[in-house]
């Protein structure tokens, strides 16, 4: 039998690209206990090698003249310390802080994006586990995202209690914004208004990387085409979206990064 013959088709190719490395196999669209193991795991090695830059940009800081990484670092920080201090009135020492890593964070899952689509599926096959599917890109991943988000709703609160009390908090809940005379409808708007931060959070970030991932895909699979056309398009068009692709990624680490900034922003803030 011919090799053309185990050619995957289009809709093979992108499903097996698209798929995680899970616990186990997903057969319902809500399963809270089936872990993607690949999103787990590139996002812990992100949030390891941010860590390590940030340290070593610290060691090697000098007051004289800066290198290019110690100028670059500097620019993020300021920008992120600027940021802090238009949104955030109060007590930053954890808040920019925490707006830095979100930034590094997320600009480093998105930059897996660069890695050519195939990498993974052409070292699972040399290893002999072309079967297994593993995604590099944790930001394309729907509960990666969201678990972020979620991560930013607990700081949410956690900031809405501390700088209210759990008094004013529970007050505000019942009493914002139209009076504690429509304290249900008040509560239930105050609910919805969380829920819908977290998840239009989480799906801004995740609908984005995911466009994308699908994108390169597409791509991909038109330099698969035997003609000169398909490597022409192939190359032009790979080409024009990794250079636009470079803008996304950065903007949408920023946008996270500021909307974090802005919704702990009004959790310091009262009706």
């Amino acid at each position: 039998m011919t090799a053309a013959a185990h050619a995957p088709t289009a809709s093979e190719y992108i499903v097996h690209h698209l798929g995680h490395f899970s616990s186990q196999h997903q057969s319902k669209i809500v399963d809270f206990s089936i872990i993607n193991v690949d999103t787990i795991f590139w996002s812990v090695v992100c949030g390891v090698v941010g860590c390590l830059l940030m340290y070593l940009a610290a060691r090697k800081a000098t007051s004289g003249v800066p290198g290019r990484f110690q100028a670059f670092v500097e620019m993020v920080v300021e920008m992120v310390e600027d940021q802090s201090k238009a949104i955030v009135h109060g007590d930053r020492t954890f808040i920019a802080p925490l707006a830095l890593t979100v930034f590094v964070w997320v600009a480093l899952m998105n930059s897996l994006d660069f890695l050519p689509v195939d990498l993974v599926s052409g070292i699972m096959r040399l290893a002999g586990m072309e079967e297994i599917h593993h995604r590099i890109v944790p930001t394309a991943d729907l509960n990666g995202t969201l678990g972020i988000a979620l991560g930013v709703l607990a700081l949410m609160l956690y900031y809405s209690v501390k700088i209210k009390g759990a008094g004013g908090f529970v007050h505000e809940l019942f009493a914002a914004p139209f009076g504690i005379w429509l304290a249900p409808f008040n509560l239930l708007l105050n609910i919805i208004e969380f829920a819908a931060k977290t998840v239009s959070l989480g799906m801004r970030l995740f609908g984005n990387m995911y466009a994308g991932e699908l994108l390169f895909l597409l791509i991909a699979l038109l330099g698969s085409a035997a003609t000169a056309f398909g490597f022409v398009g192939h190359v032009i068009a790979g080409s024009i979206w990794a250079i636009f692709h470079i803008l996304i990624v950065l903007l949408q680490a920023f946008i996270f990064m500021m909307l974090t900034l802005v919704y702990l922003g009004q959790a310091h803030e009262a009706h």
